[in-house]
């Protein structure tokens, strides 16, 4: 479906915004408001109904809103004054104004005019994300250069590469384009990329500093950014650092706009990688309904393509979800097929962290959590700087208490990805660290945090509730036990151990008295 105002075409099937037949970058989100817009052109349009369409419900701050309505008026030509196309009605909503027609999608469009090769076929998608690392530009007198530009480029494609989810473009074809040379639509084209990382380099004395951005090709719009210094003495060790940086942004930035763009398209023509993704929007929100969701999702895409390594991998995350929160009657079977599928998804890529974390977390299920060990050990070896293998590490070394060195994995998962959906897991883990260590005080600040953390969900509050306890404070541990009984009634220390299987032992015992004290029997 194609609608027509002034002289532009919105295409909903090709997720385009055209004008005058000639493409105009926009950004997933602002593309999705003007298509909410334009489809409900007969009505008003709430601020609620922008944020629960637009941003599928989150808590979204009104200058956000504004700023993306600012970012589609700007595109269209139009200005807060004016407001041909949309309207505000102030504390109300917004309404498309404009006069608009249907028509179908078409087959051939001009290309944006940002110096693309004319004769440059249109590219076809990769089966994944794709990403070109290009040489960095310099700037500054220094005998570095321009050896420093290439290394650090090189060093990137190094550590990507041994990303099992992302396809790497080699250095023979990303060092052909030169630092004038970087326009990243035209480079998509050439290279039939999704992304595209370059930086810059300024050398003054003895000071390095290096920035990086993360650019979207199909639009050529900036996704994600970072600046890094250090002195020039310290250069090998600044490369290892921006490195494990960016491997860290792309497992978080890439997925989150993939999803984004998947959820702007027509289901039915959805491929498999774009349905994994909307998958995991679902899983990590953890939630009853949302894991019903994104198994259906994950299904799917092993439909559409039976050796996607990483969607069985999300299908057991998904059946680990059930088992772990009690979502049905027998967890016992969601436990076997947790596993099943983590032994499908290694079995077809053995090389790839998230399949060996979840049949790692599979065995978290039965209690075993030795025979886990080894497979989560090997994720963070298969790729140093993953977030979510370092966090599986260090639950796994506290709930066994085999080392009391869980805080090391989990700090490396936290500063890892700072933003992580899992943050929430990440910090309750934390403050399990801190009970076995007998800091109660510390365990009830990150119990805190973690508690009050999107997506945490209720074993989360009840963590609270143990620390708080155990640092003598019944006050604030009845807040949390409030929370715990008003979203599951029926949470014991049967459920929380089968989540948690400590070993039998001290801080075992220490738990279950928190409970008991706070009315989980």
């Amino acid at each position: 479906m194609v609608y027509l105002f002034d002289a532009f075409e919105l295409d909903v099937d090709r997720i385009e915004l055209r004008r005058s037949g000639v493409l105009r970058p926009v950004e997933p989100q602002v593309f999705a408001l003007l298509r909410l817009l334009v489809e409900n052109r007969d009505r008003l349009v709430s601020k609620e109904e922008v944020v629960g369409k637009v941003w599928n419900g989150r808590f979204i701050s009104d200058a956000a809103i504004s700023s993306r309505i600012k970012s589609a008026r700007h595109i269209l030509g139009d200005d807060g004054k004016e407001q041909h196309f949309i309207r505000t009605l102030h504390g109300q909503g917004f309404r498309f104004v404009a006069d608009v027609r249907t028509g179908a999608s078409r087959l051939t469009v001009l290309p944006s005019p940002r110096h693309i090769d004319e004769d440059l076929p249109e590219p076809t998608e990769p089966g994944k994300p794709s990403i070109a690392i290009l040489p960095f530009r310099l700037a500054g007198l220094s005998p570095l250069r321009p050896a420093i530009g290439e290394a650090v480029a090189h060093d990137l494609i190094t550590a990507l590469s041994r990303l099992r989810w992302l396809f790497v473009v080699a250095r023979g074809s990303s060092f052909r384009f030169r630092p004038d040379d970087f326009d990243t639509v035209r480079i998509g084209r050439l290279l039939n990329v999704s992304y595209a990382l370059s930086g810059f380099i300024d050398v003054f004395a003895s000071r390095v500093t290096i920035t990086v951005e993360l650019a979207e090709t199909r639009t050529g719009g900036v996704l994600w950014g970072d600046c890094f210094a250090s002195t020039i003495d310290d250069i090998h060790d600044l490369r290892a650092r921006i490195a494990a940086s960016i491997v860290a942004a792309l497992e978080i930035r890439v997925p989150l706009n993939e999803a984004a763009r998947a959820a702007l398209a027509v289901p039915n023509s959805l491929d498999a990688w774009s349905t994994y993704h909307l998958g995991l929007r679902h899983l990590y929100r953890f939630k009853r309904g949302d894991n019903a969701t994104a198994t259906a999702l994950f299904e799917r895409a092993v439909a559409l393509e039976p050796g996607f390594a990483r969607a069985y991998a999300g299908l057991s995350a998904t059946y680990f979800q059930s088992a772990f929160l009690r979502y049905s009657e027998d967890p016992g079977s969601d436990a076997t097929a947790a596993r099943r599928f983590a032994e499908r998804s290694v079995e077809l890529d053995p090389l790839d962290p998230f399949a060996n974390v979840t049949l790692g977390r599979a065995f978290w299920l039965t209690g075993d959590i030795d025979r886990s060990l080894p497979w989560l050990e090997r994720s963070t070896d298969l790729s140093p700087s993953y977030a979510h293998g370092f966090y599986a590490r260090a639950w796994a070394d506290t709930v066994s208490e085999r080392d009391l060195d869980g805080s090391k994995n989990i700090d490396a998962a936290i500063s890892f990805s700072p933003l992580d959906p899992f943050l929430y897991a990440m910090l309750a883990t934390r403050a399990l660290t801190c009970l076995i260590h007998g800091d109660t005080g510390q365990a009830a600040t990150w119990a805190d945090r973690a508690a009050r953390s999107p997506g945490a969900h209720v074993m989360i509050s009840m963590i609270a509730v143990i620390a708080h306890t155990l640092n003598g404070d019944p006050s604030r541990a009845a807040v949390w036990v409030a929370d715990v009984r008003r979203r599951r009634g029926d949470v014991s220390q049967v459920h929380f151990f089968t989540s948690f299987p400590f070993r039998d032992g001290e801080t075992r015992r220490r738990i279950a008295k928190a409970m008991e004290d706070s009315g989980f029997h």
